[in-house]
């Protein structure tokens, strides 16, 4: 057998290999005998970096009994014509580092990439030299709509808006990884999956001119699963609940927006027909992470096994789950998924964690996040009405802040001119000048007076007065200013009639604040981000907003102890 050239980079500081000290001639395990193992117990001390040792097949010096792998240095130039891969984000996940080699061997032994039929983007199929399957690598400028899409959805630059406008072209790939690096232990059972750089291998470029300018491609690159089908070829009754709701814990924590059928693989077990024998693999995470509230898609919502509870095993899950430790992990993995999508991991994991310690089961949590269409328009979920209602309270504890600040300051400034009433000129232009200060100064301009919320349901009842107010203003047509849904529940029910009067004044205190509000109706189809906060504003945002949780979640419990009981009877 003929090889090419290939090199697949190795830590200079740790190569992770013991360095070669035999004669060139000597028996060491072929390819086919290479223990991956050995190199995950050292994928700490493995980096793929372009310019530095690399395997080199010509090397290879051919026995009679096994080839012998030899490591030696090359110059820069050569090594740059040659095929390589290199891993640049999620060094640090399982079992990437193995995957890795083993396509930079098939690399090496010139077996081309396969351009796959299916989806959108483009997909591409790497095979060992035995022609199994090893890999799915997905190029970020071939992804739908992207310049090189090879399928005729081309036509946008990367970082324009995408199939989704809260995920940019270009950006799926590191979501991949990232869903991969988030399935701690593998819970839902991600395949392994990271973000390479492959260089010199044959690709789609459309653009003829622009062949010889880019020698390499950025791409997620996921390990590929043997399967019998996917979702969407059999019935949900064929799939245990623990299975759907190992997948739907990490959906709801990533707001996953395309979770259809065909993106659960099927793997039969040896009772191909039984009840609960089959293993689903969840792949294609590349919408999920938006840079901003959205709609997501959970094909899962309304299968049986969603209505009920979680198990013990799953609670002790949910509950060890820490987003800002998930946070920092991307933070330091994965740098360029930006801080907003960062926030709503954070915010969806903390909803998650604390609707499953009330009670909620999986489709009560899936709908809490859902967007509904009533007459052709699409409302925001409860979510994202929950988290506007934590922003307007945020804002509003801010200005309140700002002003015992402004109003401690006059206090005091007023205390020192009584003092000095009798000073110099000099010192009375001062204070004139301090005054004009404060005049021109925002913090002299008095806010609404808003209530400071005692209880977690005093609070509950300004964040709906406010709406009520808002919506009077937007919707004053259908007379819906003081019969409108509440804020949090979205499920019909109503303000008590006492409280009206003081929900109306609340509104239109609110509606006289700067801070930017939205229409329920959700027209532009844009969601709320967090990435324009502050760190102060978002530890803010997250305190009420884990206030206001358990309010929402009021009544919501009972349907899901009654689901319970139908549960436990039943096989699915």
């Amino acid at each position: 057998m003929r090889f090419s050239k290939m090199a697949v980079a190795i830590n200079p500081q740790n190569h992770g290999f013991k360095q070669f000290v035999r004669p060139p001639r000597c028996k060491l395990p072929s390819f086919s005998q290479l223990d991956y193992n050995i190199l995950e117990s050292s994928q700490t001390n493995l980096t793929h970096s372009l310019h530095h040792v690399a395997f080199e097949l010509p090397n290879i010096h051919k026995s009679v009994s096994t080839p012998c792998l030899s490591l030696s240095t090359r110059s820069e130039e050569d090594i740059d014509n040659n095929p390589r891969i290199e891993i640049i984000g999620g060094r640090r996940a399982p079992k990437v580092h193995a995957l890795v080699v083993e396509v930079a061997i098939a690399m090496a032994s010139g077996i081309k990439p396969e351009l796959l039929s299916s989806g959108l983007g483009g997909a591409y199929l790497f095979r060992a030299t035995n022609g199994n399957a090893i890999a799915v690598a997905k190029p970020a400028d071939e992804e739908p709509l992207a310049l090189n899409n090879p399928k005729g959805f081309a036509g946008r630059m990367l970082g324009q808006p995408g199939m989704k406008r809260s995920i940019k072209i270009g950006e799926t790939g590191v979501r991949e990884s990232a869903a991969y690096l988030l399935d701690h232990d593998g819970f839902a059972g991600v395949p392994p999956t990271t973000l390479v750089k492959i260089s010199h291998v044959t690709f789609n470029v459309n653009d003829s001119q622009s062949v010889s300018g880019s020698t390499y491609k950025i791409a997620s690159l996921q390990r590929f699963t043997e399967h019998d089908c996917d979702a969407g070829d059999l019935g949900a009754s064929g799939f245990s609940v623990a299975s759907i709701h190992r997948i739907g814990i990490l959906d709801i924590r990533l707001l996953n927006l395309d979770r259809h059928a065909g993106n659960i693989l099927v793997k039969q077990g040896k009772e191909s027909y039984a009840v609960g024998s089959a293993e689903l693999v969840p792949i294609d995470h590349g919408l999920c992470l938006p840079e901003s509230l959205d709609d997501p898609y959970f094909e899962w919502l309304h299968w049986p096994q969603a209505s009920i509870p979680f198990s013990e095993s799953e609670m002790e899950y949910i509950c060890g789950l820490d987003p800002f430790k998930d946070a920092d992990l991307l933070r330091s993995e994965l740098p360029s998924i930006k801080e907003s999508s960062i926030r709503v991991l954070v915010v969806c994991t903390i909803l998650l964690k604390q609707a499953a310690t009330s009670g909620l089961c999986l489709a009560q949590i899936g709908e809490m996040m859902t967007r509904k269409c009533y007459g052709g328009q699409e409302e925001w979920s409860a979510l994202e009405k929950i988290c506007f209602s934590a922003k307007v309270n945020m804002e509003s504890k801010i200005k309140e802040d700002n002003q015992s600040i402004g109003e401690e300051k006059e206090k005091n400034d007023g205390v020192f001119q009584f003092d000095d009433e009798d000073g110099d000129n000099s010192n009375q232009e001062d204070e004139e000048t301090d005054d004009e200060i404060l005049q021109g100064s925002p913090l002299k301009v008095k806010p609404p007076k808003i209530p400071r919320f005692s209880s977690v349901r005093s609070m509950g009842r300004l964040v709906n007065s406010s709406m009520f107010g808002y919506e009077e203003e937007c919707d004053f047509q259908n007379n819906t200013s003081h019969n409108s849904d509440t804020l949090i529940e979205d499920d019909g029910a109503k303000e008590d009639d006492n409280d009206d009067e003081e929900d109306h004044k609340a509104g239109v205190l609110l509606r006289s604040m700067s801070f930017g509000t939205k229409n329920y109706k959700n027209d532009n189809g844009e969601g709320i981000s967090f990435g324009e906060m502050s760190s102060e504003q978002w530890s803010l945002f997250l305190e009420v907003f884990e206030k206001l949780l358990p309010e929402a979640f009021e009544g919501k419990n009972c349907m899901c102890l009654s689901k319970q009981r139908l549960g436990s009877s039943c096989e699915f």
